[in-house]
């Protein structure tokens, strides 16, 4: 489903206000505009209770939700709540009072943010669970790192590797395996890199796990090595993810 303000706003007229719609909204959507342009919050109020009402309703086992930009989904998460502290009765009331039931139930209701081990998105992730914490009521379910690079040998292989790459070492191994001085190069090279590279964001994980509550799950999911990502792709994130739960 693809979340429309105009179709939502169609549909909460004609269950709750009961205002029966033909074709477009159109002067109804004007008013509307120039309500929640006066009126912070309206706007997130109506796509957050759209969401609730489907969960409500029970027209599905599971509602998963691709939330918007960190910035968007608090405002989003919070409009319940700030709409009940100017409205003390009503309609609009009662209605606020069970999306926020429904949005603060961690059986129910459970955010999951995702990021890379890289510098700005922990960043960013650190200070959304924040925020979710601080500014809306939907706990934190788990905190999932994407693209988390496999090690490719521990510090104790680190001196094996740093003998091969030394200049005498490069010929004989050329040599042994068939190729040019030049290929090895380029591989041990990547090797370098990657390692260097896993080992930032190992540091990067490990401040982004001591940042979240430690009853928070943090998990992991590999990098994968592939130009288009369809049903293998899937399938192999939900292996790892499910690998992840039961460790």
């Amino acid at each position: 489903m693809s979340m429309d303000t105009e179709a939502s706003l169609r549909e909460y007229l004609r269950l709750v206000a009961k205002v029966p719609i033909i074709g477009h909204v159109g002067p109804v959507a004007r008013a509307f505009d120039f309500v929640a342009t006066a009126a912070p919050g309206i706007r997130e109020i109506l796509t957050v209770g759209k969401l609730c009402f489907e969960i409500r309703a029970g027209h599905y086992d599971l509602v998963v939700v691709d939330a918007s930009s960190t910035g968007s989904v608090v405002g989003q998460l919070a409009a319940p709540t700030g709409i009940n502290e100017l409205i003390r009765v009503g309609v609009v009331r009662s209605q606020t009072d069970w999306i926020l039931e429904i949005l603060g139930d961690p059986v129910r209701t459970g955010a999951v943010l995702v990021t890379t081990p890289e510098e700005m998105p922990v960043n960013e992730a650190v200070d959304l669970a924040g925020r979710l914490a601080s500014e809306t009521p939907v706990h934190l379910a788990c905190v999932v790192a994407n693209r988390v690079l496999p090690e490719l040998f521990g510090r104790s292989e680190e001196q094996v590797f740093n003998e091969i790459t030394r200049p005498a070492r490069l010929d004989l191994l050329a040599r042994g395996i068939g190729a040019s001085r030049e290929l090895v190069e380029d591989v041990l090279a990547a090797a370098r890199l990657a390692v260097t590279v896993r080992r930032d964001g190992v540091a990067h994980l490990e401040r982004l796990r001591a940042e979240i509550a430690p009853d928070v799950p943090l998990l992991y999911v590999p990098y994968l090595f592939a130009r288009s990502h369809g049903l293998c792709a899937v399938r192999q994130v939900a292996r790892a993810l499910s690998e992840e739960l039961l460790t």
